[in-house]
């Protein structure tokens, strides 16, 4: 199961998703990259592995001052399938 946390403040916002395994790493990561070519605002992302074979991937945009990464993490959400979000 893939779990979702967001978090926003003044002009950043950040999606983080935590995964386990093979086929779940390259579900996120193939859905994540596919969205995010579709938008011009590019995000900082970064990948770290945590324990047991699990990883998270942290996505994050500064200076969104139109709050307009929050369509693009809904997509990624709807697209992976996520109900709730931390």
């Amino acid at each position: 199961m893939i779990d979702a946390e967001f978090r926003s403040e003044e002009r950043f916002s950040r999606l983080v998703l935590a995964y386990d395994g093979t086929t779940e790493k390259e579900l996120v990561d193939t859905t994540v990259d596919k969205i995010i070519t579709k938008y011009p605002l590019k995000p900082e992302m970064h990948t770290t592995k945590v324990s047991n074979g699990k990883e998270v991937l942290v996505i994050e945009y500064h200076d969104d001052i139109h709050r307009e990464c929050g369509p693009i993490f809904e997509e990624i959400m709807n697209s992976l399938n996520i109900k709730a979000c931390s």
